[in-house]
């Protein structure tokens, strides 16, 4: 590991350790105790997954997914904290304290409990910027958070990432499930990053052993991409406790209306429980990716990104009755759905056509509305 490698773990270790002792709330709700994390598991758990790209200029991805927003047409997804600076030109930034807190009240607002961050190595990358901001947030105790794995960058640092990932996972507002085990989403392809499904087995037993060190319990992973013939062998041997999903799409082309995108979500829940998978189900804000097609970005290629498919974009009572649905699932999946935990696609996918995030057109009421269908509006549930 470089000597600035070395300096950045320490840090988000320093950082992960100082977030642990932050005041209280505006609620007085002090950071949970070890009993408190364990009875998380007393209710379904609804998440929603985070991307992290909303950062400018200080980075690839964030110029990106500004130039793809940026045409008019597209305004109306702009996210509360864009800005519109000139013709067919956006700025939208997250990367700041009062953005992560205005975040976490509209999300905790809208009946969410947890949110999925993006883990992308090395720490400080800009793609890992606002997971910081979430744990220096005095607001951080109204709402949850836990990882989802993408870049775990390179093999030789793994012994030190698990520390780092450990220390996370060891924050007062983790997410736990299935009796207070660390919730974590697993997107890399292991297989191919280790080399061998023996080397990425071994990669994650480094991570359970080094969890246990910091007497945790032992982390409850999800897989992402469990139909991935790199994962199957992973999956066979035990590896996961879960399966899931990024995104669930169903096959087609051109316009077809939100029903049909949410249809073939819960399809797939049923497929899984029926091939007897535990599954944590993925319900689906929305997809439709034209911003990306007109503007496409650096990091994709291939035939798939030139697919005509795109779904109208949800009423907000259609989302809520789909995340709704998703939670009356784990209900009446006990056995499948041991982690009792929902996941939703996503936060702020706004350029994918993925979002909950409030925008300056439509305000807050996707989350209202789902807020509504999960009886927590005004702290049921």
């Amino acid at each position: 590991m470089l000597p600035g490698q070395r300096i950045r773990l320490a840090l988000v270790l320093a950082l992960a350790g100082a977030a642990a002792c932050s005041e209280k709330t505006d609620r007085g709700r002090k950071p949970l105790t070890a009993s408190a994390r364990t009875d998380q598991s007393a209710r379904v758990a609804v998440g929603a997954i985070r991307w992290d790209a909303w950062h400018g200029d200080k980075g690839t991805p964030g110029k990106a997914v500004e130039k793809s927003l940026g045409p008019a047409h597209w305004h109306y997804r702009l996210p509360f904290y864009a800005k519109v600076v000139g013709p067919d030109r956006v700025e939208i930034r997250a990367d700041s304290q009062e953005v992560m807190d205005r975040e976490i009240e509209a999300a905790a607002a809208g009946g969410l409990d947890y949110w999925a961050f993006g883990y992308y190595h090395p720490l400080g990358s800009p793609m890992f910027s606002c997971l910081p901001l979430y744990l220096k947030s005095r607001l951080k105790a109204k709402l949850n958070f836990c990882l989802w794995l993408e870049d775990i960058g390179p093999v030789e640092d793994w012994p030190e990432t698990a520390k780092v990932l450990a220390g996370l996972l060891q924050e007062p507002t983790h997410q736990t499930v299935a009796g207070g085990r660390p919730l974590v989403y697993v997107h890399c392809q292991l297989t191919d990053k280790f080399g061998s499904v023996e080397a990425a087995r071994n990669a994650l037993a480094t991570l359970r052993e080094t969890s246990a060190k910091a007497k945790l319990p032992r982390p409850y992973l999800v897989l992402m991409h469990p139909g991935a013939r790199q994962n199957r062998e992973l999956l066979a041997a035990g590896e996961f406790d879960a399966v899931g999903a990024y995104a669930l799409v169903p096959k087609g082309e051109g316009r077809q209306p939100y029903a049909a995108l949410a249809a073939g979500a819960e399809r797939q829940w049923d497929d899984w429980a029926k091939g007897g998978r535990k599954a944590v189900p993925l319900a689906m804000a929305g997809w439709d990716r034209r911003p990306r097609q007109e503007n496409p970005v650096p990091w994709e290629s291939g035939d798939w990104t030139r697919s005509t498919l795109h779904f109208d974009p949800p009423r907000p009572e259609e989302l809520g009755a789909h995340v709704r649905k998703a939670v009356d699932w784990v209900r009446a999946h006990p056995d499948s759905a041991e982690a009792k935990a929902v996941l939703i696609y996503a936060w702020n996918e706004t350029d994918e056509g993925g979002w909950l995030v409030p925008t300056l057109k439509e305000g807050a009421a996707r989350l209202e509305a789902i807020g509504r269908a999960l009886g927590r509006d005004d702290g049921g549930e």
